[in-house]
């Protein structure tokens, strides 16, 4: 006989789900709404030096609001003269006090607005960030700028809420040199040349997202148009260098990727989808609608490695982007959905095999990570710096626990319960009790076990089996243990494959393992 732990295969102990402290302690307020951020920024082949204009339009929801607060990084020596330097700010055309310290733009209000009153902020600043838009050189010795604002590098540049819990909708209106194609969400609105030699590119972004997800490129680009889905443009844009490339590695596959998210999920939010090549990340970055790629992205040999991560990437339109964390606490809601999804769509694609190699990587880097970090935790209660907000645990950990998940409730349930998740919260913010809300209701179970023991609890699952036949009673008799050394136990159920002499085809049998010793 052999078995396989179809649900199971890392996990953890717990009881009854019960708040935690959150670590994120970001200054919200919640009675300030930011609708719309329309940034002017100028560049220069000349000095790092950025200028720029914020026109924020905000809406008061609640009442005795006394200030607005932004983060923007202030200039420094500590950051040899870099940060950014506020020279006005006026309220509804008005000039009005504020004061810039501690990396905290604060605009006191004269007096209260009543609720729901809205009004337009503008800041004027200027300054050389020391990160969050990255001013250099490519690999091709061109001059070039892309931002990299996860998690919170926007306020080296832009003054924001920077934080994902207030979504806005967004504009870019960049002054370059003409040589310079600009890259940024949403559609383009504008370009048009300019006294000097230089091009002003307006871009749009009609879908409220959080600050991280802003993107600014520009660069000498090659720029295609890949096709279109739902009516919605797909492009690349790489190096020209890297023109033809660039265009192979990129033709695919992202229509079909996001034909098979808007099937299993629900809607694309976003305007458009364009492949971005860059030098700002290592990786790739999910910017709504406009995903930058590191610039050893482009191969020219349809690198499976790479194909996964513009997979990786376009799921985060839907998690993360589309549907929000609404603290950093619960940051795998973002990570640990996409990188579940991409195996989803790797199965979909390319089969089952590839799907359970990935699953088998993943709970390697898992156990790796257990075993040198015991006391962490997919859900934070340890996060003191943003420097540690993902992990593992937030990638592999959380793709791990929607897995057993799927398998705890049926695959049926699980896309029932994704497609209402998505639905509730589209465009919006989601916590982890949201999404346990929606499997409830899809499922019909009580699952606070479940999300308790995997999310909030650390440590890892090993069981170790035995079995024997009772030729009299024609029984098998299973024994599992568990095995961990940590001294956690843990509820799980655990699918077993029976194979009978001379059947292929193995008996399957559910057990609920919930003791040290279970037969």
């Amino acid at each position: 006989m052999r078995y396989h732990v179809a649900t199971a295969a890392l996990a953890i102990a717990g009881a009854l789900l019960s708040p935690t402290t959150l670590t994120d302690t970001y200054p919200k307020n919640p009675n300030i709404d930011a609708l719309n951020y329309a940034f002017t920024i100028e560049l220069s082949d000349t000095t790092d030096l950025i200028v720029g204009e914020l026109a924020l339009d905000v809406r008061f929801v609640g009442a005795g609001v006394r200030a607005v607060r932004l983060d923007l990084i202030s200039a420094s020596a500590a950051q040899g003269g870099k940060g950014m330097r506020v020279s006005g700010v006026t309220m509804n055309g008005t000039a009005i006090p504020f004061t810039h310290a501690n990396d905290v733009l604060l605009v006191p209000l004269a007096t209260a607005p009543v609720v729901n009153q809205r009004a337009r902020l503008v800041v004027r600043y200027r300054g050389t960030p020391a990160t969050g838009l990255k001013i250099g050189n490519n690999k091709y010795g061109d001059r070039t700028f892309f931002s990299d604002n996860w998690p919170d590098k926007a306020r080296h540049w832009l003054p924001t809420i920077d934080h994902p819990y207030d979504k806005a909708t967004s504009e870019f209106v960049v002054t370059a040199p003409s040589h310079y194609q600009v890259v940024s969400n949403g559609l383009q609105v504008e370009i048009s040349d300019v006294p000097g030699g230089r091009r002003r590119t307006h871009w749009k972004n009609s879908v409220p997202i959080a600050p991280w997800l802003y993107v600014l490129g520009a660069a000498r680009f090659a720029v295609q148009r890949v096709g279109t889905f739902d009516g919605k443009a797909i492009e690349t844009w790489v190096y020209a260098q890297d023109r033809d490339a660039g265009f192979a590695d990129f033709a695919t596959p992202t229509k079909e990727v996001l034909a098979y998210y808007t099937d299993y999920v629900g809607p694309f939010a976003y305007e458009r989808l364009a492949n971005i090549q860059s030098n700002s990340v290592s990786g790739g970055m999910e910017a709504a609608s406009a995903i930058l790629y590191s610039e050893s992205s482009v191969t020219g040999t349809g690198s499976v490695r790479w194909r996964n991560v513009v997979i990786h990437e376009i799921a985060h339109q839907w998690f993360g982007n589309a549907v929000t964390e609404a603290d950093w606490d619960d940051v795998w809601l973002s990570e640990g959905f996409a990188t579940y999804f991409t195996l989803l769509y790797i199965e979909h694609a390319y089969g089952r095999d590839e799907f359970v190699r990935g699953l088998q990587s993943s709970r390697s880097t898992v156990m790796s990570f257990a075993a040198k970090n015991p006391a962490y935790t997919i859900i934070h209660q340890n996060l003191s710096r943003m420097e540690d907000v993902t992990s593992s645990h937030t990638y592999q950990k959380g793709s791990w626990t929607l897995h057993m998940l799927r398998g705890v409730i049926g695959s049926e349930a699980f896309q029932r319960g994704i497609r209402a998740y998505y639905a509730q919260h589209f465009n919006g913010n989601a916590t982890t009790a949201d999404f346990r809300r929606a499997m409830e209701e899809a499922s019909g179970q009580e699952l606070g076990w479940f999300f308790e023991q995997w999310l909030y609890k650390p440590g890892t699952l090993k069981v170790a089996g035995s079995w024997s036949y009772d030729a009299a009673a024609r029984q098998v008799r299973l024994t599992l243990d568990q095995v961990q050394t940590d001294g956690r136990l843990f509820t799980m159920p655990i699918e077993i494959g029976v194979y009978s002499k001379g059947q292929p085809t193995p008996v399957m049998e559910r057990v609920r393992v919930t003791a040290k010793s279970n037969t």
